[in-house]
């Protein structure tokens, strides 16, 4: 399944945490006293920096950094995601799926997964990698069908 802003999860929020032990917690905190779940997320870019940026999914972005930047915050942005299921059976799916997006001139800079286990892509080109994750879920949907018809 491809999905680029239509029904589920669909928003990457990029938060900026202090590099300290329950900044996260302060985070999630925050947002449970807004009702807002997270759905997905990681990504987590932290060194010896005194600031780290954390990558979440929810369905509403926006309402999400409203509860975040109430509570002082920082939320870095809000981005549109792409979705795909990967066949967890056929190895090899991450390097084809992420190919067809090179090939196409997407470039993928936060990849993660969701608590669906669909992988989670915030892309350089939303409209063109919704275009590519169509594609590629539409050509892996032909053999899938072939091989069920064909079995006794």
């Amino acid at each position: 399944m491809a999905f680029s802003g239509q029904g589920g999860a669909t928003h990457d929020v990029a938060v900026e945490l202090e590099n300290k032990p329950g900044a996260l917690a302060e985070m999630g905190a925050a947002l449970g006293r807004a009702g807002v779940s997270i759905e997905g997320g990681g990504a987590w870019l932290a060194d010896a920096r005194r600031y780290g940026v954390a990558h979440f999914l929810f369905s509403d972005g926006e309402t999400a950094r409203r509860a975040l930047e109430a509570e002082g915050i920082r939320v870095v942005g809000v981005r549109e995601v792409i979705a795909l299921r990967l066949n967890q059976e056929e190895p090899g799916q991450l390097g084809k799926a992420t190919r067809w997006m090179a090939e196409a001139g997407v470039n993928i800079e936060v990849l993660y997964s969701d608590h669906a286990h669909r992988l989670i892509l915030v892309v350089d080109d939303v409209a063109r990698g919704r275009e590519v994750a169509e594609a590629w879920t539409k050509a892996r949907a032909v053999p899938r069908l072939a091989a069920i018809c064909a079995e006794p």
